[in-house]
């Protein structure tokens, strides 16, 4: 078995569904990808410590947004849980706990409805235990055996968001402070600058107007960790703009 990709992506808002040439985007990707095993979610939606996995079976998503249409309430995602996964991160990570109630958040399955859409290959979401760049690196760092298992392990967040500074329209031009952001980001991470990284908050260009709090940048760090023994190619894969915000997607390896 091949080492499977490691990805971060920006996964956007439940109308991710509606936006024809994003979702062709991550259609195209997956298709390029190996087949999983297993795919081990991290999403910016849940932060809970000590590290949790979610449920090891199939239940209802997790509707973590609110004053949508109707319509986006009624999605269905029914991958199939992953237990054995579920074991192998505890094996890995000293101190995980199992919330087998928690089922899939929009962080999760907006973008793998896209990209896996028969829902057939068995997932596990991860929480991440703090924000902190350094520890969640180290989380990543012990996860990277499971790539060797035919696991992609996917960071699941969004380059820039800010909520309270988007741009007017889904295709309205990005706010200076999205576009270097996101110019730094992706030169940081195609050229391997891992102290860069952790240390975005001193080091990026408008850090703090980009992401006023780190929740979905935090999720790069697991990506990063989990490549970080056996660095491969860094590639960007999506890039552009959605309402401003730099939905930049990355793929290692």
């Amino acid at each position: 078995m091949s080492r499977m990709p490691v990805l971060y992506l920006s996964h956007g808002a439940p109308p991710l569904a509606d936006d024809a040439v994003w979702t062709a985007e991550l259609a195209r990707w997956s298709a390029g990808l190996p087949r999983p095993e297993a795919i081990l979610m991290v999403s910016a939606h849940w932060e809970e410590a000590p590290l949790t996995v979610s449920a090891t079976r199939t239940l209802p998503l997790v509707y973590d947004f609110w004053g949508f249409p109707e319509h986006y309430y009624r999605v269905r995602y029914e991958a199939p849980g992953a237990p054995g996964l579920a074991e192998d991160v505890e094996k890995l990570v000293p101190g995980v706990r199992r919330d087998e109630e928690r089922g899939l958040d929009h962080g999760a399955y907006v973008p793998l409805v896209e990209m896996f859409p028969d829902a057939d290959v068995p997932v596990l979401q991860m929480s991440m235990p703090s924000l902190e760049p350094e520890r969640l690196f180290e989380v990543g760092r012990s996860l990277a055996p499971l790539r060797d298992q035919g696991v992609l392990i996917v960071g699941s967040g969004f380059t820039t968001h800010n909520l309270r500074e988007l741009a007017p329209g889904a295709d309205a031009a990005p706010p200076a402070w999205s576009a270097e952001f996101d110019d730094w980001a992706d030169r940081a991470v195609r050229g391997g600058d891992i102290d860069a990284l952790l240390d975005f908050r001193a080091k990026a260009p408008a850090a703090r107007v980009a992401h006023p709090r780190a929740e979905h940048f935090a999720p790069l760090f697991v990506a990063l960790g989990a490549d970080a023994d056996t660095p491969a190619e860094r590639r960007a894969v999506i890039d552009g703009y959605w309402f401003g915000l730099a939905k930049r997607s990355f793929q290692f390896g």
